[in-house]
């Protein structure tokens, strides 16, 4: 009995888990639409580091957002990594293009760890023109799998 209950928390817990990130998502997509709003020929320097900075937390919330949700929907994880939270996504028709996923996890591992003035504006541009339209659309799926 005592395991049948803790199965049931474990179960609650990642239910509540992944709703918890979403909101978490949700705030940091605002974020990042806001800084994107006008594009990024808008931005001096520094507003387009700020506008980088919340694309890193946005991708971030929205990929351990997508395996919370993958683990609680029943999906095994054999890695638990952007890469293969992606790809599982993408066989599960949750994310329509994979690439431009794994191309959002490259810009932001660049971002992260290294500078080049060249791949800084690149990533910038991406976030505007691929990754923001991306994020949108995990969020509307994630936001319509909230109601019900």
């Amino acid at each position: 009995m005592l395991q049948i209950l803790y199965l049931y928390r474990m179960n609650e817990w990642h239910d509540i888990r992944w709703k918890q990130r979403f909101e978490s998502f949700d705030a940091s997509l605002g974020l990042l639409r806001e800084a994107m709003a006008n594009g990024p020929h808008a931005l001096n320097q520094l507003e387009k580091e700020g506008a980088a900075q919340r694309f890193e937390f946005c991708f971030e919330l929205a990929w351990k957002c997508l395996k919370d949700y993958l683990q609680h929907s029943g999906v095994n994880l054999d890695t638990i990594a952007p890469r293969q939270t992606i790809k599982e996504a993408f066989a599960a028709k949750i994310l329509a293009d994979g690439k431009v996923w794994i191309d959002m996890l490259d810009h932001r591992n660049l971002l992260s760890h290294t500078y080049n003035r060249s791949n800084f504006e690149q990533a910038v541009e991406a976030i505007h023109l691929r990754y923001l339209d991306a994020l949108q659309q995990l969020h509307a799926f994630l936001a319509h799998r909230m109601s019900e």
